[in-house]
């Protein structure tokens, strides 16, 4: 047989072993162990294999036109095959096909016959192509294209055939099996450079163009970090978020799924960029790429050393009247106090409100001064101003374990935190879970100020920001920030396993809506309904995420997306990694290096 000839040894014409004969060579290696060549398809060791051409073109080739088959989630090969044609023997071809063309539209004329637009139509553009040949401007080749879809039966292959036959035909592109030719057509997809099936159509350059095969939907750019590798095509997944209409973004996952990993891979890549990047770690997960990296890393808790004074005021903009910065921070402070208090009432939301204005006044700040460099209040002056108001008991009762009870240590000290850095983590995996939400608003509100001091490049990180979408006044300053951010040159990417609470607040959705990055990683069943319905998935990409493996998943940047794989080097995933066996033998390594050296 032909293709087991090509790939096995030959025999000595004389019958005579050569001493070396028994020896296993590269053909054995390769061979495949049978062959069963059908007229329709031929079977290589268990797979099924039939192979198609194309037999007609529509008139127009539009770019692009092979990227639905490209993109199908089914094994193929596809090989094109083009054989310049000699420029002068097809001019002499064309002046004879012109002038039997013209002769025939005269012939009409001279019988009085109606005008054929067809026909018309084709001298005109006989007379264009040959004007363009003639100057060298177009060239014509013979073209063959060939594709090759694999199975393990022949019902798989008809169900293939069937979905390649509906994208083509509604190209009008008609594709025939090689029949009888089976073998003839797999050595021609095989890349051997052999066009053994020689069925060719005639295309001039520009058409031609329309084969380039290289054009599957991916989302690869000239400029930003590598994400992944696309499922599809294996094409790079390289994309800038700060190229985009807003630079934040959202991912969701199970627990274990990856999202972290794949955050902490953006944010050690973005670094090498000179991106400044701010986390708020709920686990302690980031603390290692923080010391890995030369950043900060902040461990926030009721006895750490740390704190963040929440009366902090972000010093104005040169295009910001003062009074506006400090009439909008005393309505967040409000907000932190609704959420620290559990609630206020209408009469009480007023005490509190001008409670703060008069804090702030016992420090000589007020709309009208310069308070860049006065020095801000403390809980305590908050609590003492409280003190003298009519109707506040209630208040103060609530305030107290803030000021003086187990959790005065967190937030009624000066800050003592400077963020000024390339990388800066704050962790708040040691706070108590009652003060984490919290704690995570004081930090962002911190951060914001901070934002606003100094223009930068920045990417904030919010990890399992299902924390901050549990309370309407988180929600909506993380939901602000969000729509803020661009004009201070700053990225939020918010993070969430809990994926029911996040679409549950009324900010969830706009803020989907206002990221212009959605990764979604591997879902589960309860919540893969909610997601496909947000996200409009079909029900193939809604299988995707069911059945995704740790890392993988479907990647949104703007009006496309694809299916992504995270990949990270081997020195990226010593860094970033958690998993917690990786963990143990990373630190089982690090201590026997230390012993060395000792």
């Amino acid at each position: 047989m032909a293709l087991l000839d090509f790939l096995q040894p030959k025999n000595s014409e004389s019958g005579i072993k050569n001493p070396g004969e028994h020896l296993m060579t590269l053909a054995d290696v390769v061979a495949p162990s049978a062959i069963n060549i059908t007229p329709r398809s031929i079977s290589i060791s268990g797979v099924s294999t039939r192979v198609y051409y194309a037999v007609s073109y529509p008139r127009y080739l539009n770019d692009g036109w092979m990227e639905p088959v490209l993109n199908l989630p089914r094994e193929l090969d596809v090989s094109i095959f083009v054989h310049p044609i000699d420029t002068v023997e097809t001019l002499k071809k064309f002046q004879k096909k012109v002038a039997e063309v013209q002769s025939q539209i005269n012939m009409k004329a001279e019988k009085g016959m109606v005008r054929d637009p067809q026909l018309e139509a084709a001298y005109r553009n006989l007379e264009e192509l040959r004007d363009k040949l003639q100057q060298a401007e177009e060239k014509l080749f013979n073209v063959g294209f060939y594709l090759a879809v694999y199975g393990k039966d022949e019902e798989e292959l008809n169900k293939a055939e069937n979905d390649i036959r509906s994208i083509l035909d509604s190209r009008m592109i008609a594709m025939k099996p090689a029949l009888f030719q089976q073998e003839q057509g797999i050595r021609s997809i095989f890349p051997l450079a052999g066009d053994e099936l020689l069925v060719h159509s005639k295309f001039n350059s520009e058409p031609l163009s329309s084969f380039f095969p290289f054009t599957s939907f991916d989302l690869t750019s000239d400029n930003g970090i590598l994400y992944g590798i696309n499922r599809h095509n294996s094409s790079l997944v390289l994309f800038d978020r700060f190229s985009l209409t807003n630079y934040n973004s959202v991912t969701f996952a199970t627990s274990g799924a990856g999202k972290s990993y794949t955050l902490k891979l953006e944010i050690l890549r973005s670094l090498m960029f000179g991106t400044e990047v701010i986390v708020l770690d709920p686990e302690r997960e980031y603390e290692y790429l923080a010391e890995a990296t030369g950043g900060r890393f902040f461990n926030i808790s009721l006895s750490s050393k740390n704190h963040v004074n929440p009366f902090d005021l972000p010093p104005p903009a040169e295009d910001e009247d003062p009074r506006d910065v400090l009439r909008t921070h005393i309505i967040e402070m409000v907000g932190l106090f609704r959420l620290m208090l559990g609630g206020l009432s209408a009469e009480e939301e007023t005490i509190v409100d001008l409670a703060i204005q008069e804090t702030y006044a016992l420090k000589d700040i007020t709309g009208d001064a310069d308070f860049t460099k006065l020095e801000p209040p403390l809980l305590a002056d908050f609590e003492m101003v409280l003190a003298g108001m009519e109707g506040s008991t209630s208040l103060i009762s609530r305030l107290q374990k803030y000021t003086a009870g187990t959790w005065a240590g967190f937030m009624n000290k000066p800050t003592n935190v400077d963020i000024n850095q390339k990388f800066v983590v704050f962790s708040l995996r040691d706070m108590e879970d009652e003060l984490k939400t919290i704690a995570m608003y004081i930090i962002t509100n911190f951060i914001w100020g901070s934002v606003r001091r100094r223009m930068a490049k920045r990417l904030m990180v919010i990890d399992e920001a299902w924390w901050m979408m549990k309370s309407e006044d988180t929600a909506s300053f993380l939901f602000s920030l969000a729509k803020r951010g661009r004009k201070y040159y700053l990225g939020i990417a918010t993070i969430t396993q809990d994926v029911d609470d996040f679409l549950r607040s009324p900010y969830g959705v706009p803020m989907i809506t206002n990221s212009s990055i959605q990764l979604l990683m591997k879902q589960s069943p309860t919540a893969i309904d909610n997601i496909q319905q947000t996200f409009n998935l079909t029900d193939e990409e809604k299988l995707l995420l069911l059945e995704s493996s740790v890392g993988e998943g479907i990647f949104f940047a703007g009006l496309k997306h694809v299916a992504i794989k995270i990949i990270a080097s081997y020195t990226e995933d010593q860094i970033i990694t958690s998993d917690p066996s990786q963990l143990i033998q990373i630190k089982q390594a690090r201590a026997e290096l230390r012993a060395s050296r000792v």
